[in-house]
């Protein structure tokens, strides 16, 4: 079957930790500390590989985990870094956090390279902790844990343009036709196991992505058949091309079949029907003439509404250039981006979410926060980027530290202080 989910874990590399050392050395007095930093653990990244199209090689590996950061060592020794883990996907892969759901990065348009699980940064060496008082510490400081969590990775092919019908209406037929891909074609049902995606290229250099979405039949949204496993390829497209059978020899009727597919399209998604759709009214070679009772019942049912219907013949190429022509137009009125899916979810909170916090009233009036909880988000945040600094704001409102703020009595313009970092709070 055709790899379009997976469900792995990943892991990324723990910090090393700190060293502790003395300085040991012939004609060397008062050596003191010298135990190295912990290196930082690697990263889990995700990239866009355009060779691949389906997730085989996530279906039968599990885990997979960055390196972990080695300890530091004598003499001031940086730890080695852990290896950053690079996974490979491809375009149009979504990936969710499998325990809710949510978003946490789409692989898709501009968004090529996706960090998802940070390294834990390493310990500090016991040289670090040398005071006036305190000249030779034998303590050093443990790299930060490594975050693991599983996910969820479903792609969701990038096409302009959807290919739908029942099956044995000829879609596989009329891509083979219009682009350069070669499905397999067969006179039974379900021979498309797996959604075909080729190029359209017209005159003028333009040209546009057609995807057979195969198996959908009444039903399809609640699991009947096949279609409900490739219902989501259909939400990236901008135009629908509805293919039904106008020399009736399935003895379908062609009307209530594009209504029970609308249906489906609705049950499954709502926005889906606000896409622009064409009628393709195929295998006219198989009717006398160009044109029948079927073909005019789609006319009265549809064209009221906007939705034009072409006859045309997958087979010998009849009325295809019209019918291509009308979708180039609709493409050309539709937004040229891709559609992509905003993160709602970031993995480092669900590091946090057991650690404990407290909040005091400094002598200076200012708010103070610390505890585990905040100092493992700061480590793990840096809040000096745009992007790092949403996430410390949309941690603050998700662990309920905001909520516990107000309710201590904070105000605007009243100060904020974490481990080193202050902030005026504005509501």
């Amino acid at each position: 079957m055709f790899a379009d989910r997976a469900k792995i874990i990943i892991k990324s590399g723990k910090g090393g930790d700190g060293h502790v050392s003395f300085r040991r050395e012939k004609y060397v007095p008062d050596g003191g500390p010298d135990g190295g930093d912990g290196g930082r653990g690697g990263d889990v990244i995700f990239v866009v590989d355009d060779g691949l199209n389906t997730l085989t090689d996530y279906r039968h590996r599990r885990k997979f985990a960055a390196e972990p950061g080695q300890e530091g060592g004598k003499k001031n020794c940086h730890g080695k870094n852990g290896a950053d883990l690079v996974l490979k996907v491809p375009e149009g892969t979504i990936i969710k956090d499998a325990e809710t759901g949510k978003v946490i990065a789409d692989m898709s348009a501009d968004n090529r390279r996706q960090i998802v699980l940070k390294g834990g940064k390493g310990g500090l060496g016991n040289q670090h902790f040398a005071t006036s008082t305190m000249q030779a510490p034998k303590y050093a400081q443990p790299g930060q844990d490594a975050i693991e969590i599983e996910v969820m990775l479903e792609l969701k092919v990038i096409a302009d343009v959807g290919l739908v019908g029942f099956p044995n209406v000829g879609k596989s037929t009329l891509l083979a036709r219009v682009t350069n891909a070669k499905p397999k074609i067969a006179n039974y049902h379900f021979t498309t196991l797996q959604p075909n995606l080729g190029v359209v290229d017209l005159d003028g250099s333009f040209g546009f992505v057609i995807a057979d979405i195969p198996g959908l039949i009444e039903g399809a949204s609640e699991g009947i058949g096949l279609g409900h496993e490739f219902l989501r390829h259909i939400e990236r497209t901008k135009v629908m091309i509805h293919m039904v059978d106008a020399a009736g020899t399935e003895g379908r009727d062609p009307v209530a079949d594009i209504k029970a597919i609308n249906k489906e399209l609705e049950a499954y998604n709502p926005d889906l029907l606000k896409k622009p759709q064409v009628i393709a009214a195929n295998k006219i070679d198989a009717i006398y003439g160009d044109e029948n009772e079927v073909i005019e019942n789609l006319r009265n049912a549809f064209e009221p509404e906007g939705i034009k219907v072409f006859p045309i013949s997958a087979v010998s190429g009849k009325g295809l250039k019209e019918l291509l022509y009308e979708v180039k137009n609709l493409l050309e009125k539709c937004p040229k981006e891709v559609t992509v899916y905003e993160a709602e979810y970031d993995p480092a909170l669900s590091f946090y979410k057991d650690e404990p916090y407290t909040i005091e009233r400094a002598d200076d009036a200012a708010f103070v926060v610390e505890g585990p909880k905040i100092e493992k988000m700061l480590g793990y945040t840096n809040i000096d980027s745009e992007k790092g600094f949403l996430f410390f704001q949309r941690f603050l409102k998700e662990q309920g530290i905001l909520k516990e703020l107000e309710e201590r009595g904070i105000e605007d313009g009243d100060t904020v202080r974490m481990y080193g970092h202050e902030f005026d709070y504005y509501k």
